[in-house]
């Protein structure tokens, strides 16, 4: 059974990147080397890889990266960690008055 990953990577310039695959070493490899010149991590070198979700539904896994790819840098870091209680409590937009 095919698996899919939701990863994300940490960036030299300490911004996380959010992507989706159905092969991680050699999407990390491709990130890693900047293989497409114009992307966003190509500009942002060397970037790590700081967690990977797997999925069995290539539909579930870009669900999934469509709505991290909005969460707050707090936030993802949060699910990097494993402090998926933090998760409700970031998810809350405050307003300075």
């Amino acid at each position: 059974m095919k698996q899919y990953f939701v990863y994300i990577l940490l960036c030299s310039d300490e911004t996380y990147y959010v992507g989706v695959t159905s092969d991680l070493n050699r999407r990390i490899h491709a990130h890693q080397e900047g293989l497409k010149c114009d992307s966003y991590t190509a500009k942002r070198l060397p970037v790590e890889l700081k967690t990977a979700i797997c999925f069995p539904s290539i539909i579930n896994a870009i669900e999934f990266e469509k709505k991290i790819k909005k969460w707050s840098k707090r936030k993802k870091e949060a699910l990097i960690n494993k402090n998926y209680e933090l998760l409700p409590e970031l998810s809350k937009k405050s307003f300075m008055e």
